[in-house]
């Protein structure tokens, strides 16, 4: 397993997102915060698929590769610009981890099928697409929602969420209602999903 190609590029990919500068505390230690992102992405995967085939393992692996290098703030604020961000960024990660498949011994359609899932190119009709769409938004409820809640107005956030619940799976549904949560964050899931 040590030296496959799946194995060289999983190990190409923690390596870049190793050096993340921005550090989180993880059950006491500091670790590089893509790297840790990357971990609860594939955790969630193995939680959405018995047997995830290994391109949309690799896919969700490299769903936010080297994101630190273009920040947010580098774009205009509002929707517009959040979604060009978002684009680029899916773009920018396709691309790196694409290279990085070749590179480690995939053929050009399987790198550039991971490209396609990254950049979430037929989420509903795709399942690898799916699938990185349903871990990222599981990663954001389970670690980014609480805070998030705190810095957006109410009828915001209500919106995000319905937007958030509508790009996920029935299975990825059921996953984030079991999620523990403050009783006040599970008290705005709730009515974002009444509306």
């Amino acid at each position: 397993m040590s030296d496959t190609p799946f194995a060289r590029t999983l190990a190409a990919l923690d390596a870049l997102h190793a050096q993340d500068p921005r550090r989180v505390q993880v059950e006491g230690e500091s670790v590089p915060r893509e790297l840790w992102h990357a971990g609860r992405m594939s955790a969630w995967l193995e939680r959405l698929e018995a047997a995830p085939d290994e391109l949309v393992r690799l896919a969700v692996r490299g769903q936010h590769l080297q994101r630190w290098q273009v920040p947010r703030s580098d774009y205009p604020e509002g929707r517009v610009g959040y979604l060009t961000w978002r684009r680029d960024q899916g773009q920018r990660a396709g691309e790196t981890t694409a290279g990085l498949m070749r590179e480690a011994g995939y053929g050009e359609q399987e790198a550039e099928a991971v490209a396609r899932m990254i950049r979430k190119q037929g989420p509903g009709r795709e399942p690898g697409t799916q699938a990185v769409e349903d871990c990222a938004c599981l990663v954001f409820l389970e670690n980014y929602f609480a805070d998030f809640a705190k810095q957006i107005d109410h009828d915001h956030l209500i919106r995000i969420v319905q937007k958030t619940w509508q790009k996920m799976s029935p299975q990825a549904h059921s996953l984030a209602l079991e999620l523990p949560m403050s009783d006040e964050a599970r008290g705005l899931v709730e009515e974002a999903l009444a509306g």
